[in-house]
């Protein structure tokens, strides 16, 4: 019986000094932005806020351009979200779920995408776009993003699909319902949490990738958060309260995802980790 409660204090306590370690840097974020300039930048920092004010949030919203990358942001990440989710789910049945010549070489082909680091193929996608009419193009920010998480994405989907019984699928195959009216019908109500997860990966790529986005895009109505935080980096000063608020503000979707589809994401994660 002591040896489970020490147990059982050690678990708590683990638990509880990791969520410290990641939630500590949310707070401090979220605490400077609502602190008085000269709080922020004192000597001795403040974990509790020892002032109040909104004016990083005023000059964020009406004397920057937070809201234009909030919008383009936003766009970027919901529609390289539904593309992922609408090609690994089929992407993910067919190797899976189906049989045909060459399906595993392709798979290991589509895996080996994450062999190279991004930069590596940063140039010629540049160029490809570029002869296509797409640098300064949001529309190149969703077929990169697409094209980084899909593979990630459809192996995510293996260990979903492979908890529904194939019984199911072949009961539905007698009663004549084509492969389509299956992977709609029957199987993506079973694999809902898989479905989420992958959307919240995907969105959560989409939503922190930098590195594309300051090389693609070259106006500044066209940026993202990530590449419009950059601008606020000054070379010989930083705007601390305007930089926090724009990191809180930037949160904020994320954690509204979760809110939405974070319980699916949760059951994903224990379900899809046992056949």
């Amino acid at each position: 019986m002591r040896r489970s409660r020490r147990q059982a204090a050690a678990l708590y306590g683990s638990l509880a000094f990791i969520a410290l370690i990641i939630g500590l840097p949310f707070w401090w974020v979220a605490t400077g932005s609502i602190k008085l300039p000269r709080e922020i930048i004192q000597r001795q920092p403040t974990m509790v806020p020892h002032s109040f004010t909104l004016q990083h949030f005023e000059k964020l919203l009406q004397a920057s351009d937070f809201p234009v990358y909030l919008v383009n942001s936003l766009a970027v990440a919901l529609f390289s979200t539904a593309f992922t989710v609408l090609l690994a789910l089929p992407a993910a049945y067919a190797f899976f779920r189906m049989e045909f010549p060459g399906r595993a070489a392709l798979y290991r082909v589509i895996l080996l995408a994450y062999a190279f680091p991004g930069v590596v193929v940063l140039i010629p996608l540049y160029g490809l776009f570029a002869r296509v009419g797409l640098i300064d193009n949001r529309a190149a920010l969703v077929i990169v993003n697409v094209a980084l998480a899909l593979p990630f994405s459809i192996w995510m989907m293996r260990s979903f699909l492979a908890t529904v019984p194939r019984e199911i699928e072949e009961a539905a195959v007698v009663d004549g319902a084509p492969p389509l009216t299956i992977l709609v019908r029957i199987l993506m109500p079973l694999i809902a949490p898989g479905i989420a997860s992958v959307a919240i990966f995907a969105f959560i790529s989409s939503w922190t990738e930098y590195l594309f986005a300051s090389v693609l895009i070259v106006s500044d109505a066209r940026r993202t958060i990530p590449v419009g935080f950059a601008g606020i980096i000054g070379q010989y000063q930083i705007d601390w309260g305007l930089l926090l608020a724009g990191a809180t503000a930037a949160i904020i979707p994320v954690v509204v995802l979760f809110a939405l589809v974070g319980r699916w994401f949760v059951a994903g994660l224990t379900e899809g980790a046992v056949k």
